[in-house]
């Protein structure tokens, strides 16, 4: 990764026109070439060549200047976002205020004790716990040079500050392997999550103790945890209520604010996700413009972090009400530059508009998108179940475009290369599907009253299955009473 183009890229107007600004003017082109640089890499998006603009800068072969130059060029900017920035985030601001008291440490202790009295305030304010315990480990160390500072009320203090700590890491550490596996599988995983049951156990630990309850940092990481594990459970009904009401309290209590609004977001996300799996895609809509008003908030600071999430609402929604317009929004996000900048988001859009070209029965152009993926940078770190569902949907994009030759080869690769998920009990849907469509080769149709259609009506037209289908990248039942109306 080249750091300084990726700086660059991620700066929004606001941020260039500071750093300019910044930077002073009255300087000769020799002392400014670190802003032809700059303009250079914003200006060369993908095109970027460190050749051509190390010619135009230098006319000797030092490239070691060159170097040096663009390592100042990355520290300046990022001088720049700090004092751009530092006032508006609480951790941001105690960071400063913290560097600011360790600064004046051996030079004038009361300045020092001043600075980590606003770093303390900062951190508290933003519910920074680790960053409290470190700050009054500070305090405790400036105890040995000043008088003023009692140390005895910051050994308590952190002494108490240290069990909220143990009480939150707990659940963090459970959260963060949840969380980790949940965006491998792209929520396509065969498996039931193993820490799940471990992940409930602490929950409800935590809910039986109402004093804790009433604590909001603690309140928010039982919202992570139980939308977890609502999640994983997919239990979309249940997720809906308990997200409504929460948005609600949390809102009511006023305990959004500007160091947790990325929770904030989150919430709305899940919301929206929620509404739409519960089929109602009104309301899903309505807070879909909830979310982009939310991400205006504070400066727009997380609008970009956001912006693929509000464009997938707009395509999961309109997929269904208007596919010609989820397409639409698909290629917008195709051809936007923060959008594809994450390996994962690009495969999510290639996925996606194979799954709505094949809904629109556009089957050259789903495969067209599908061979597109293969060949994009996420598809290669993919969760294999992830991948053994897309090769399943290949097969049923080219048994609508007819391509039998091409089918028979992928369906032997695809047993060779997951030979281990056929006799899989969690993939017997994907077992059948491939045997359905070897069956559809060999003949006109599947008989009634046959054993793979007996298998067929037992484990995907069943209406016990169907709770199921939201782990399939393309809709068995659906796909498969098509196929069966048409052999009748």
């Amino acid at each position: 990764m080249d750091v300084l183009k990726t700086v660059i890229s991620g700066l929004t107007k606001e941020e260039v026109r500071f750093f300019k600004m910044k930077s002073g003017k009255g300087y000769s082109r020799e002392e400014r070439i670190d802003l032809e640089l700059f303009d250079y890499i914003r200006k060369s998006g993908d095109g970027f060549s460190d050749e051509e603009i190390f010619r135009r800068l230098y006319k000797s072969k030092n490239r070691n200047a060159y170097y040096r130059l663009r390592n100042r060029l990355l520290t300046d900017i990022n001088k720049s976002l700090l004092l751009q920035h530092y006032e508006y985030e609480e951790r941001v601001l105690s960071l400063h205020m913290l560097a600011l008291a360790r600064f004046y440490f051996n030079r004038n202790q009361r300045l020092a004790n001043y600075y980590l009295k606003r770093a303390e305030a900062a951190a508290g304010k933003g519910d920074n716990l680790e960053l409290l315990d470190i700050i009054y480990g500070e305090f405790i160390r400036l105890s040995h040079e000043s008088l003023e500072i009692d140390p005895a009320e910051y050994v308590l203090r952190r002494k108490e500050n240290r069990e909220k700590i143990e009480d939150l890491r707990a659940i963090d550490d459970i959260l963060a392997m949840v969380s980790y596996r949940m965006k491998m599988s792209q929520n396509f995983s065969s498996d039931r999550n193993p820490v799940l049951p471990l992940l409930e156990r602490i929950v409800n630990d935590y809910t039986n103790d109402k004093s804790i309850l009433k604590n909001p940092m603690l309140r928010f990481r039982i919202y992570h945890a139980v939308t977890q594990i609502l999640l994983q459970k997919r239990d979309y009904p249940a997720l809906e209520h308990y997200l409504l009401a929460t948005y609600k309290d949390f809102s009511k209590e006023k305990l959004f604010n500007r160091s947790n609004h990325d929770t904030k977001l989150q919430m709305l996300v899940y919301l929206i996700n929620s509404l739409f799996k519960n089929n109602k895609l009104k309301e899903s809509l309505e807070f879909t413009e909830v979310l982009k008003e939310g991400m205006k908030e504070f400066q727009n600071v997380l609008h970009d972090k956001f912006l693929f999430y509000y464009y997938n609402s707009l395509v999961i929604n309109y997929s269904r009400l208007n596919r010609t317009k989820a397409i639409e929004y698909l290629n917008e996000m195709k051809s936007n530059e923060k959008i594809q900048a994450n390996p994962f988001h690009q495969m999510f859009v290639y996925l996606n508009l194979a799954v709505t070209y094949f809904d629109s029965r556009d089957f050259h152009s789903s495969v067209r998108n599908l061979t597109r993926l293969y060949i994009s940078d996420a598809y290669a770190k993919a969760d294999i179940s992830l991948k053994f569902k897309i090769a399943i949907a290949e097969l049923m994009i080219r048994y609508e475009l007819s391509d039998f030759d091409v089918l028979e080869t992928k369906i032997r690769q695809l047993k060779k290369d997951y030979r281990e998920f056929f006799t899989s009990e969690a993939n017997r849907k994907e077992a059948l599907i491939v045997e359905v469509i070897n069956t559809l080769i060999e003949r006109e149709g599947i008989k009634q009253g046959s054993q793979l259609m007996n298998r067929i009506k037992k484990y995907i037209l069943s209406p016990g299955q169907k709770d199921g289908s939201d782990a399939e990248i393309l809709n068995y039942s659906n796909w498969l009473n098509d196929k069966l109306r048409l052999s009748s």
